[in-house]
């Protein structure tokens, strides 16, 4: 079973964004999904609850009290953890996953908090690069303004990968509403968010992702 993870210790960063988008990416190429909403918000569930039927079902998991049972078939589970996990719960949480995406806002705070975040998923979460791989996602970018110029620099300095750059856009809010992901929208719609998320599922479906 594949793994996904997607973690920051800082609010409001798109984490569920990101679940629920991944989330409806596998189950459209006909793969048995789980969807796993940590937060007690459980914005991923009420995603899910607004899913039309007719679409390509997606397994929602309540694991707002740290438990997970996945159906035996299940092929890939996507993971959404809240904010405010720390400690010994963050370390529990990452012992599933096989990869981390790390979403990050354009500003100093998002940012300073997501260094101090990697740093604590080094030491204290125990992560271990061999076995757990990490990807930063730029989110919610504007592009050609100079915080964002700031924010290619920071991720270079962290050293670790920016798997991929989203950015600041309405498409993402009107496939919430629907429980749709931005892969089940109209084409035409969603061109220029499709070619960017193109190089974070490239990356998701690597060998470069995967433990060694």
């Amino acid at each position: 079973m594949r793994s996904i993870l997607v973690i920051n210790a800082k609010g409001g960063c798109g984490k569920s964004t990101l679940a629920t988008n991944l989330a409806g990416f596998y189950a459209g190429r006909g793969h048995s999904v789980a969807l796993a909403d940590y937060d007690p918000q459980g914005s991923s569930l009420d995603w899910l609850q607004a899913r039309p039927e007719d679409y390509p079902e997606i397994q929602g998991l309540n694991a707002s009290d740290g438990n997970v049972k996945v159906a035996r078939n299940t092929e890939y589970l996507i993971m959404d953890v809240p904010a405010a996990v720390h400690g010994k719960d963050l370390t529990s949480i990452i012992r599933r996953a096989q990869t981390l995406l790390i979403p990050v806002l354009p500003s100093p705070m998002d940012m300073r908090a997501a260094a101090h975040f990697i740093e604590e998923l080094l030491t204290v979460g125990k992560v271990d690069r061999k076995q757990v791989k990490l990807g930063v996602v730029a989110n919610r970018v504007r592009e050609n303004t100079l915080i964002y110029h700031t924010l290619e620099q920071f991720i270079k300095r962290l050293g670790i990968p920016r798997v991929g750059t989203l950015r600041d856009s309405q498409n993402y809010i009107r496939a919430a509403e629907r429980g749709l992901s931005l892969f089940e929208m109209a084409p035409s719609m969603v061109a220029t968010d499709l070619e960017q998320w193109q190089k974070i599922t490239r990356w998701l479906n690597s060998k470069r992702s995967m433990p060694d």
